[in-house]
């Protein structure tokens, strides 16, 4: 139970540093882009044997670079969306983007079982939630972007559903989680690279220390939001239906009241209903 509560706490940590960033004028995106090499040392000191890496084969080892690519791509989308949106809504956004990989298990690999009447029930209802949660404009936070929530929703859900794939394929090959996540970070650390330089170039962004030093508080929580969870899931052996389902409500939840005690995000009526409608969803979909 601790690691679970841990995973959620870390989780919302995130969403937290994205929060404060207009705030203390941080460049989000510096501080996203530069969060990886602190989660990969994070990691790599956690458990130094898991480098040299044990590299699969090419189709594997592109497909684990490309993850790592759509790790930097949801990551900027959701610090867009937090900023623009609030914590709640992007979190919900976030949250139950685990329809796709649950409508792609159950249509394209058929892993899924059944399309039963709750899973329906709880799809109908998780797609509703984005439209009920969407903020009106008439809030706290600026002017809203609902496609920023959109993206959010198909990166997460996207990433997540390779992750699963390759996860479940080649995780023991590679030599465990903290080997499989070091080489996804690999690629998300290429790829920051790239983006930088190119952003450095164009004068595309503005270097500034405090930008520098905010992707240490994000790329630790980032690190130890994703370890956590893979303890819950060793502490209830494996047994994802309770743990990502107690994951993904805890977020939700926890994240629409810290932003209303730290940032007084005062949410709509819609606005709840939808968060309730996305934690019914979810249970639905899971158990």
């Amino acid at each position: 139970m601790v690691a679970l509560i841990l995973t959620i706490v870390f989780s919302v940590l995130l969403l937290v540093n994205f929060r404060a960033h207009a705030k203390f004028n941080i460049d989000t995106r510096i501080a996203i882009l530069l969060n990886y090499p602190v989660c990969f040392l994070t990691g790599y000191f956690h458990q130094m044997d898991a480098i040299p890496f044990h590299w699969p084969s090419t189709g594997y080892s592109l497909g684990i670079l490309g993850i790592g690519v759509g790790f930097v791509i949801t990551f900027l989308l959701s610090g867009y969306s937090t900023v623009k949106n609030g914590m709640a809504p992007t979190s919900l956004a976030n949250n139950i983007s685990l329809v796709i990989p649950v409508l792609v298990n159950l249509f394209i690999w058929k892993t899924g079982g059944d399309l039963t009447l709750p899973v329906i029930a709880g799809l109908i209802l998780s797609f509703a939630a984005i439209y009920f949660c969407s903020p009106s404009g008439t809030g706290s936070v600026q002017k809203p972007v609902i496609g920023a929530l959109v993206a959010v929703f198909v990166a997460y859900g996207v990433t997540n559903t390779a992750f699963n794939y390759l996860n479940a394929a080649i995780v023991q090959q590679v030599g465990g989680s903290i080997s499989f996540t070091l080489m996804l970070l690999l690629g998300s650390m290429l790829t920051s690279a790239v983006v930088l330089t190119y952003w450095t170039i164009t004068g595309g962004v503005t270097w500034s220390l405090r930008s520098v030093l905010a992707a240490i508080p994000l790329g630790l929580p980032n690190f130890f939001s994703f370890y956590f969870l893979l303890k819950a899931l060793d502490a209830y052996q494996q047994n994802g239906a309770v743990v990502l389902t107690i994951y993904n409500l805890g977020v939700i939840l926890l994240s629409a009241v810290t932003a209303l005690v730290f940032f007084r995000e005062k949410l709509t009526k819609k606005q709840w209903l939808g968060i309730g409608l996305g934690c019914a969803g979810i249970a639905l979909i899971i158990l």
